[in-house]
C-alpha cells in the first residue's frame, strides 16, 4: 500500500480513542512475531495527563544533543500521522510511513489467517508497532515513547525501559481510566517496572500516594523533580529561564506549566548521565507544535490544544499572566467526550470575543451545544476552522483551542 492507502486503512480501523483496546495480549503477540523490535534500543517511557508530550520532546532533544540517534513516538498528530514517528527531529516521510505500515500489516494478516491473532491491531496498536519497527530499522540508540492512554494497559507498555517518567496526573479519559484521581493515577503508574528508575513530576497528593505505592511494590527507585528547587526564574510570554540544582535551564516552550515540564526533563536527562551542558543545550532546542505556539503576528494568533480541565487551567493562567489588559479573542471547538462545560467555564470568561466552531471530525460537539453549556455575551457560531480564521478582528490577540484536531486544522492553514 502507498501512503494514502495505508492512512485510509488505519482510519477504517476506527477512531483511536473510541476503538481503543486496553490490554497487551495483541501487542505482545504481534511484537513477538516481528522479533520484538522494541527491544533493539534503549527506551524512556513517559506517562501522565498533561505535559507528557512536551516533556518527551525535551528528553529526546537532550539525548540528541548528547550525540545519540533518537526516536520519538507521540500522539495524537496535528496534521499528518507521519508526525507521530520521528527520528533525530525529523518525522518519517509518507513513503517511510507506508513502509512501516506494510511491515506491521503483513505480519498481522498472516497471523489472522493462521488463527493466532483474533483481529487486526487497532489504529493505535498498529501505529505503535510501526514506530517500534521503524526505530529498529533506523538503528536508533534511544527511543522516547509517550503513552497513548493511561499506562498500565496502553499499547506502548510492552517496552522494557531504562527510565520511566510520570508527568502531572489529572482528570482525563475518565470513561477509560476511572472517575477518581486515584484510579487514573493507578493506570498511569502501571508503566513502572521492577527495579527501573522513575522520575516523578510534582503531583497532587492523592496521585502521588498511588504512584509511590506502585514504585515501592516494584522496587523502582524514584527521583522527585521537586527535589530540584527552581531559582532565579525568568518567565515571559515565549518561554522561561531558571536555575535548578545549580544547572541553567532555558525552556523555549511558552507557559508557566512548562517550567515543571522542563525541570522534569532535566532530571530525567541527568538520570541518563547527560552533562549539564548537554541538558541545557538540548532542552533549549526542543519544539512542541500546537501547544502555546505563536503562528501569526498580524493578527497575533496562538494555538493551544487545551482539551482537558488541567490544560484549560494552564492556558487561562498564561492568558491572565502575559496578556492581561489586552483584548483577547477565543476560537473554541471540542470533542463530545471531553469535559467541555468545565473547560469552557475556565476559558470563556477571559474572552472579549468568542468564536465557537467545530473541527472536521465525527466526534466533534455541535457549537450550539457548547454555548448551551456555557453561554457568552459576545459569541458567534462559525462553520469550520477556515471560516473562523477569516473572521478575526476586534481583538489584539486570538487563542485557538479546545481540541488538538481543531489546532491541527488551523496549523495546516497557517503554518507553511
Amino acid at each position: 500500500m502507498n501512503y494514502p492507502e495505508s492512512v485510509e486503512y488505519l482510519y477504517a480501523l476506527g477512531n483511536e480513542i473510541r476503538t481503543a483496546k486496553l490490554g497487551l495480549e495483541r501487542m505482545t503477540l504481534v511484537a513477538a512475531a516481528m522479533k520484538n523490535p522494541e527491544r533493539k534500543y534503549r527506551v524512556v517511557h513517559v506517562a501522565g495527563t498533561n505535559g507528557k508530550g512536551s516533556t518527551s520532546a525535551m528528553i529526546a532533544a537532550g539525548l540528541r544533543e548528547a550525540g545519540h540517534r533518537v526516536g520519538l513516538f507521540t500522539s495524537p498528530h496535528l496534521v499528518e500521522p507521519t508526525e507521530r514517528i520521528v527520528v533525530d527531529g525529523r518525522a518519517v516521510t509518507a513513503e517511510e510511513f507506508a513502509e512501516a505500515f506494510a511491515a506491521v500489516h503483513k505480519v498481522a494478516e498472516r497471523m489472522m489467517e493462521a488463527g493466532t491473532l483474533d483481529a487486526h491491531p487497532t489504529y493505535f496498536e498498529t501505529v505503535t508497532l510501526m514506530a517500534f519497527w521503524w526505530f529498529a530499522k533506523a538503528e536508533v540508540d534511544w527511543a522516547v515513547i509517550e503513552v497513548g492512554l493511561g499506562g498500565r494497559l496502553d499499547a506502548t507498555n510492552i517496552v522494557e525501559p531504562q527510565l520511566c517518567v510520570i508527568t502531572p496526573v489529572d482528570y482525563d479519559h475518565e470513561a477509560w481510566l476511572g472517575k477518581s484521581l486515584d484510579s487514573i493515577a493507578f493506570e498511569k503508574a502501571g508503566i513502572l517496572k521492577t527495579g527501573v528508575p522513575a522520575v516523578l513530576a510534582p503531583q497532587r497528593a492523592v496521585a502521588r500516594d498511588v504512584i509511590m505505592k506502585r514504585a515501592e511494590t516494584v522496587h523502582a527507585p524514584v527521583m522527585d523533580s521537586a527535589a530540584w528547587p527552581v531559582a532565579e526564574l525568568e518567565i515571559d510570554a515565549y518561554g522561561s529561564r531558571f536555575m535548578a540544582a545549580g544547572m541553567r535551564i532555558d525552556c523555549p516552550l511558552a507557559g508557566e506549566h512548562q517550567v515543571d515540564n522542563a525541570r522534569t526533563a532535566a532530571v530525567a536527562l541527568h538520570a541518563l548521565n547527560l552533562s549539564p551542558e548537554q541538558i541545557r543545550f538540548g532542552i533549549e532546542t526542543a519544539r512542541w507544535p500546537g501547544r502555546l505556539e505563536l503562528v501569526s503576528e498580524q493578527p497575533e494568533i496562538w494555538l493551544d490544544g487545551a482539551h482537558n480541565p488541567a490544560g484549560a487551567r494552564a492556558l487561562a493562567s498564561y492568558i491572565q499572566r502575559f496578556h492581561a489588559g489586552r483584548r483577547v479573542g477565543l476560537i473554541y471547538g471540542a470533542m463530545r467526550d471531553k469535559s467541555v462545560e468545565e473547560i469552557a467555564g475556565v476559558l470563556f470568561p477571559l474572552a472579549a470575543e468568542l468564536i465557537v466552531t467545530a473541527p472536521d471530525q465525527t466526534r466533534a460537539l455541535r457549537p450550539e451545544a457548547i454555548l448551551e453549556m456555557e453561554p457568552h455575551g459576545n459569541a458567534r457560531i462559525v462553520d469550520g476552522v477556515a471560516a473562523a480564521l477569516g473572521q478575526l478582528g476586534g481583538c489584539e490577540v486570538w487563542f485557538l483551542t479546545g481540541s488538538l484536531y481543531l489546532v491541527g486544522e488551523a496549523r495546516a492553514l497557517l503554518v507553511q
